[in-house]
Formats: structure tokens, C-alpha cells, sequence
């Protein structure tokens, strides 16, 4: 396959999409996504190995969360959500019967956010058992067996008891990360694609003042040898299409005109 095929209309499943955040906010939400992703994932796995990534990933949460207001930001930008989906309903065009099940959705995730402190994740922060953990990760290996003892023995555990261990500890997680998760689903389902062309390998975006982007995303054939490198602001980006040449060797910039799908997330 080759980026010809976005022409022709690549089916969803034959595609691959690249996304560039554009604010600190944006960029906050897409790693907390990942981590939650990757935290329900190895959550059912019964195996330990499965249950130390599951941690690893509760614990770079908790690292992030750290570091600001995410549950006054996400309020702020449900708030602004709600405002805009609420301005469809003029709209004759409009599934007023999704965008309900929509506003329903927002406004379920606003209500449980509300429903918890401000610090609601500072008993995790607490935790004397988790704390070890976090510091122990800071050096490579440092949770092995002879280094955390406790943690050893928690690990050999019966699947039922680290799972209700597991779900207790992210029960305010899950909170705050499925509401990230409606946002994000909504940001990139509100957007508009379009079929771009780089020059020679490479694109330039000029954005709207007026309507800040939040989030770039750039969608090429799953088999395709090319992938995008994005940088930028809220005013310009550029897209440059590097050619993979393997794991020994550095990619090369793309001297072809490349087709590709291109979306802008406001």
C-alpha cells in the first residue's frame, strides 16, 4: 500500500493517525489517555508481569496529576463543550438524538468530577505502600524481589485480591480519566477532515487565530513507509513526511508529493 491509497479512500481499519497536541492542556490529556489505556489493559490480565505494568501506570498518573488542577481543568473544558454541542441544536441538519446522548455524557462526567474534592487522588499520594513503589521505580530494576520485599509478596497474591487492591486505587482514577477520555472522543469527532498534499515531502499550515487548535492529527495507509513529524503553534505548523529505513538506519525526509488526510481539532 502506498499513500496513493488515501486517494482512492482507505478504509478506517487500513489507516494509521499521527496527533501533534497544540496546548499544554492537549498534551496532558493524550498521556493521561495513554496511561489509562494501558492501565485498564494489563489490569485483566491475571499474571503478575501484567499487574506491575498496570502499577507503573497508576503511579505516571499520579506523577502528572501532580503537577497541576486537571480536575478543575477538565470541568472548565466540559463547560466549554457543552456550551458548543448546545449550539447545534439550531442546526436542522443535526441527530438531535445523538447529540442528547452526547450531553448526557458530558454532563454524567461534570457530576462525578464535581462529586470529589479537589485533592481526591491525595490518599494515593499517601500511600506509604505505593509511595515505596514510586521511589524504587526511579532506579532501573529497583522493584525487584530483594528490593521491595512487600511489594513481592503483594504480587504473588491470589488475581482476585491485587484486582480488588487494583480497583480500589482507581476508583477516583477512573474518574478523572474517563471523563479526559469523553473529552478527547468529542474534540477529534467534532473536527473536519480534509485530503492535503505535501510538497516534496512537506506542509505547511496556516491555522485561525480566531479558532485556537487544539489538537493536529494526520492520517497515512497503515502500510505505508512514511510517517509525519509535526511541530508548530497555534498559528503554523509543519508537517514533514520522513521515509522509515529500519531500526539500524535514520529515516530521510521524503522528496515525493505525499497525499494524506488532515485534521484540525479546535
Amino acid at each position: 500500500m502506498t499513500p496513493t491509497d488515501i486517494q482512492s479512500g482507505t478504509p478506517q481499519a487500513a489507516t494509521i493517525t499521527y496527533e501533534q497536541p497544540l496546548s499544554e492542556r492537549l498534551r496532558t490529556y493524550l498521556r493521561l489517555e495513554f496511561l489509562y489505556r494501558q492501565m485498564q489493559f494489563n489490569q485483566q490480565n491475571t499474571d503478575a508481569w501484567s499487574t506491575r505494568s498496570a502499577m507503573n501506570a497508576i503511579l505516571d498518573i499520579l506523577a502528572i496529576t501532580a503537577r497541576g488542577d486537571c480536575r478543575t481543568d477538565a470541568l472548565k473544558e466540559i463547560e466549554r463543550q457543552l456550551v458548543l454541542l448546545n449550539e447545534y441544536r439550531h442546526h436542522t441538519a443535526v441527530d438531535t438524538e445523538r447529540l442528547d446522548n452526547i450531553l448526557q455524557q458530558l454532563a454524567h462526567h461534570r457530576g462525578e468530577l464535581n462529586s470529589v474534592p479537589g485533592a481526591f487522588m491525595q490518599n494515593l499520594r499517601d500511600s506509604e505502600f505505593l509511595n515505596s513503589i514510586r521511589h524504587r521505580s526511579a532506579i532501573p530494576g529497583g522493584t525487584c524481589e530483594f528490593d521491595l520485599r512487600d511489594y513481592y509478596y503483594w504480587l504473588n497474591q491470589s488475581f482476585a485480591i491485587r484486582q480488588a487492591d487494583l480497583d480500589l486505587w482507581t476508583k477516583d482514577i477512573r474518574i478523572l480519566c474517563e471523563a479526559i477520555t469523553c473529552l478527547l472522543w468529542v474534540i477529534r469527532e467534532q473536527a473536519k477532515t480534509r485530503r492535503e498534499t505535501a510538497v516534496g515531502g512537506q506542509f505547511q499550515l496556516n491555522l485561525d487565530k480566531d479558532n485556537h487548535c487544539q489538537l493536529i492529527r494526520v492520517t497515512l495507509p497503515s502500510g505505508s513507509d512514511l510517517y509525519p513529524e509535526i511541530s508548530g503553534t497555534h498559528y503554523r505548523c509543519i508537517v514533514r513526511f520522513l521515509k522509515w529505513q529500519g531500526v539500524a538506519s535514520r529515516p530521510i525526509q521524503a522528496e515525493a508529493d505525499i497525499p494524506f488526510l488532515l485534521t484540525t481539532c479546535s
